[in-house]
Formats: structure tokens, C-alpha cells, sequence
């Protein structure tokens, strides 16, 4: 990873637990889990300021909407998101809030997203209009683990397979663990990589939090429609808050704010 990447995480990191101090917001476990992808897919798609307003340009849509700070965090890192807009969050009369909040401020963010289930027919829908349009743009959907639970994801998942949807990439945030319970414990995934492929994916089972082989791997053309499987920690780089299921909820305390 070059030191611009390294440092721009870095600051990443920093805003979203500096944000979840200062307005009390849970799901910091989650946020701290989808860092490096989030900023991945903004790395390799040609969303950027000058380039949001346009309805012709690459979409991200993160139905893992409660992973919101990380990804307000990473719009502001990238230019598409004002400071001011930024520290308004949670706010009363604010325009973000701790779900991914559609906004005049954020013209990247194409829906509000939280109600679990719904991005990937809303990414299917972009990429099929697409490739009707002949537009070459790509749509990313980052997906968590326990929204895979949902029906609603594997009737989309079955469309995009079918109309092999190739400018389509799933991102998974696969912490393996959700609201109440380990997914194991939920409704067991596994072989989760299987049913992905059994669905006409291409899929890659890879590091989450390694920056460098995700770029890579979204980087590397495809044939069809295609999942990549992030392993991560929920609530990395947070003693006491990694790899528990609490985590979902928690906010940061006066002594993880040196973390960042």
C-alpha cells in the first residue's frame, strides 16, 4: 500500500471514532470492519467530486447502511462530503444520520440505505439499465454477512446472475458476526463462497482489511458478475471491541480516540 492510501485509512479511521465519541452513534464495530473496503471501491471507481452529480458515473450503493460513519468518513476523505457536513451529523435538522443518509449534501449516495436486504436489487436495477444504455460505468454493492440472511438478496443475486451481469460487484463485509449472534449461530452461511458460485458469480475469498489485494482484485476484469468475499474483524483495532457481537452497538470511549 503506497503512504497516500496508508494515511488517507488512517484518517479515516480517526473521523469515525472521533465522530462516535462525540454523538455517542453504536455501530462503530461496524464501521471500523469496512474501512478498507469502502475506500477501496472509491479508489478504483471514477467517482469524485467533479464527477457525483452526473448520472452516467460509477455507482456505490452500501446496503451494510449502518456502517454509515465509515462511509461518510471516506466521502469526506475523497472530496464528496464537506467538513461541515461531516461534523453536522446526528444533529438535530442534520442531513446524516447513523444509517446512510441520501442528501443535497452527499450527491454521491444514491439511497438511504439500513433496511437490510434491498441494495443488491437496487444495484441489479442500475447495472442492467446500464447495459441497456451502453454506458460502461460500474456499480459496486457492499453487502454485510448478516444481511445475506435476507431472501430479498438471493432474488437478486439470482437476477443479476441470470442477465450475468458483468459491470456488477458485490463486496461482502464478512465479519461473522450480526445484531444478536456469531452467523454461524443465526443462520450458518457456509459454504458460503459455494452458493455465490452456484448463483453465476465469480468469487474471491479474500483479506478485508488488506487495501491492496482488494484494489487488486477490483481491478482485475471479469466475465460476469462477481463477489468478493471480505473476511474482516468486526471492531479492529479497538481492544475489547473486536470480534464481539457488543460491538454492533457500542460507541468509542475517551481512550480509544489514540487509536485513531
Amino acid at each position: 500500500m503506497d503512504l497516500e492510501a496508508a494515511e488517507r485509512l488512517r484518517r479515516i479511521r480517526k473521523s469515525c471514532l472521533h465522530l462516535s465519541h462525540r454523538t455517542q452513534s453504536g455501530h462503530l464495530g461496524s464501521c471500523l470492519s469496512l474501512i478498507e473496503i469502502v475506500d477501496s471501491v472509491l479508489e478504483v471507481s471514477n467517482l469524485r467530486p467533479h464527477t457525483a452529480v452526473s448520472p452516467t458515473r460509477d455507482r456505490v450503493i452500501l446496503s451494510k447502511g449502518h456502517g454509515a460513519m465509515a462511509y461518510y468518513a471516506a466521502l469526506k476523505e475523497w472530496g464528496m462530503l464537506s467538513e461541515e457536513s461531516f461534523r453536522g451529523y446526528g444533529e438535530e435538522g442534520a442531513a446524516l444520520w447513523g444509517h446512510v443518509s441520501k442528501s443535497n449534501c452527499a450527491p454521491a449516495i444514491d439511497y438511504s440505505t439500513g433496511s437490510l436486504g434491498h441494495g443488491l436489487a437496487l444495484s441489479a436495477g442500475h447495472a442492467l439499465g446500464y447495459r441497456l444504455q451502453g454506458n460502461q460505468s460500474r456499480i459496486f454493492c457492499i453487502l454485510s454477512d448478516g444481511e445475506c440472511n435476507e431472501g430479498s438478496t438471493w432474488e437478486a443475486a439470482l437476477f443479476v446472475g441470470h442477465h450475468r451481469l458483468k459491470n456488477l460487484t458485490v463486496l461482502i463485509d464478512a465479519n461473522g458476526l450480526q445484531g444478536l449472534d456469531e452467523c454461524s449461530r443465526v443462520i450458518d452461511l457456509e459454504p458460503f463462497a459455494e452458493k455465490w458460485r452456484s448463483f453465476r458469480f465469480e468469487v474471491r475469498d479474500l483479506d478485508g482489511h488488506n487495501w491492496k489485494d482488494l484494489v487488486k482484485a477490483l481491478r482485475t476484469p471479469s466475465d460476469g458478475p462477481r463477489v468478493l468475499i471480505c473476511r474482516t474483524v468486526k471492531g479492529r483495532g479497538i481492544p475489547g471491541m473486536e470480534n464481539r457481537v457488543a460491538s454492533h452497538y457500542l460507541s468509542a470511549r475517551v481512550e480509544d480516540l489514540e487509536r485513531g
